[in-house]
């Protein structure tokens, strides 16, 4: 079967054109949304590359299918615009999918760390949350704590955790990062009982010491936890800020 190059180029440009909106679509996601770590931990490389392979792979296909160079300018243009209008509809919804998966904070949550989407935040407790967190950030996910839990609030926010809500989840013990300074050191342990507690993957560990610039020294190490994955924050043992990321299970005994 010969394929007419009128059809041909058709699809070509209809390509072309869905792979730029692709790229652009990357761009919001891999750098606002879902930087490292969290399109490994936070499954956004796999929904992002669903949705995008299904719109670029399904327009142009449309067009090929449906492209006839007999028809009239009129028949045509009313064709790319219906396929047009389909397929930047199910992008921007599949764009809005993935923001309602995005990463809002990294939480110190009392002796590890764990990654808060916004699916994971019941929208009806943001009032309760400190005013400068009474909404969700747009872009890149911040770092928060939690204060200590009153008496009377344990039994009620623990049971929630057991429940599903997980306490890092909870608006109205959020408080800034710095905060928990000192808790986050006293909970944290030295990276060099990370290596020597996983000695088969000190390579791997090393290397993410080296990129943060650090002495191993100088280093310390959380678990931080995000949708039934475990990896190891590398925290620095002056600041407490997470530093640096590692694919190990420090949990993993």
């Amino acid at each position: 079967m010969i394929i007419p190059k009128d059809k041909l180029r058709a699809f070509s440009l209809h390509l072309i054109i869905s792979v730029i909106l692709a790229a652009m679509s990357a761009t919001l996601v891999f750098y606002f949304w879902f930087p490292y770590p969290y399109r490994e931990i936070s499954g956004g490389r796999e929904l992002f590359l669903l949705v995008v392979v299904v719109d670029v792979i399904l327009g142009p296909l449309i067009t090929f299918v449906v492209f006839n160079p007999s028809k009239s300018r009129r028949e045509k243009i009313l064709d790319f615009s219906v396929i047009g209008v389909l397929q930047l509809g199910a992008l921007l919804y599949g764009l809005w999918s993935v923001a309602q998966a995005r990463p809002v904070y990294m939480v110190f949550e009392y002796n590890r760390l764990r990654v808060v989407h916004v699916v994971d935040v019941p929208p009806e407790l943001l009032e309760s949350a400190q005013p400068p967190y009474q909404a969700l950030p747009m872009t890149k996910a911040g770092l928060l704590s939690l204060r200590p839990m009153a008496i009377a609030e344990q039994v009620q926010m623990t049971m929630g955790a057991f429940s599903g809500l997980p306490l890092a989840a909870r608006p109205e013990l959020w408080q800034p990062y710095d905060s928990a300074h000192s808790e986050i050191l006293e909970q944290s342990r030295p990276a060099k009982q990370l290596l020597e507690q996983f000695a088969h993957q000190a390579p791997t560990i090393n290397a993410a010491i080296a990129e943060t610039g650090r002495p191993v020294e100088r280093m310390r190490y959380l678990p931080l936890l995000s949708r039934g994955t475990v990896w190891t924050a590398l925290i620095d043992a002056e600041s407490a800020l997470p530093v640096g990321f590692v694919a190990v299970d420090p949990l993993d005994k």
